[in-house]
């Protein structure tokens, strides 16, 4: 197995000996897939390994992913004995997930909740949603309200009830918003990075072994948009 050592430009934002939490940057995979691309739970494992100075195998347990564009709050579990603890808070839903979205329209409504049912298609990779339940569609629910109006755009803060596969990104375009940068739902151009302005902003949830409440928050990305988010 190849060797890890690009861990120094890793931004820790918790740990304790059960738990985690990095900052993920745009165009990292959290977990390997078939690009064969360094994924962000290898960069992890060399960071520990190297700051223990741990002899043989690190253990790291994946509890959510990102979608590769986006960027923001990523959870691991240190230890096997936390893993199923912490899969068990989010499957209750009892880790309170907040995320940043920059939209170029101005939603319909200043907040509201969407209720979509999403159907994925392997094919593209994409998911489109509807407003009816059609087969093989998931339900899906998120709320949103306009946090602050820009000069060319809207930052909005959206709660997830559920997490299907690109549900924030597919259910924005469906009213109209794409979020800036996103090609594949409907944004007219780009970010010169590859990124999207999709961001993990802040979690909330009850240390699953301290029962301790426990909240973290992932600083922007560096760029005049986000730095107009705040």
């Amino acid at each position: 197995m190849k060797t890890v050592s690009n861990f120094s430009n890793l931004l820790v934002l918790y740990e304790d000996n059960h738990i985690i939490v990095v900052n993920k940057r745009a165009g990292d995979i959290v977990q390997g897939d078939k690009t064969g691309d360094t994924p962000l739970s290898e960069i992890v494992k060399a960071y520990i390994k190297n700051k223990y100075n741990k002899p043989g195998n690190v253990y790291l347990g994946v509890v959510h992913r990102l979608d590769r564009p986006t960027t923001g709050l990523v959870i691991f579990a240190k230890t096997s004995k936390v893993l199923p603890r912490l899969n068990k808070l989010f499957l209750s839903k009892d880790i309170y997930k907040t995320y940043w979205a920059v939209v170029k329209s101005k939603p319909p409504k200043p907040e509201d909740t969407l209720i979509h049912w999403l159907k994925k298609n392997p094919k593209n990779n994409k998911s489109t949603a509807y407003l009816n339940e059609i087969k093989d569609s998931k339900k899906a629910i998120l709320h949103y309200h306009i946090r602050k109006q820009l000069d060319n755009y809207y930052l909005l803060e959206i709660n997830l009830e559920t997490g299907r596969h690109h549900q924030i990104r597919s259910q924005l375009s469906s009213i109209g918003c794409p979020v800036k940068g996103d090609l594949k739902y409907g944004f007219d151009r780009s970010n010169k990075d590859a990124s999207i302005h999709l961001h993990a902003r802040s979690i909330e949830f009850m240390h699953p072994v301290k029962h301790i409440p426990v909240q973290v928050i992932a600083p922007l990305p560096k760029d005049p948009v986000w730095d107009a988010c705040v």
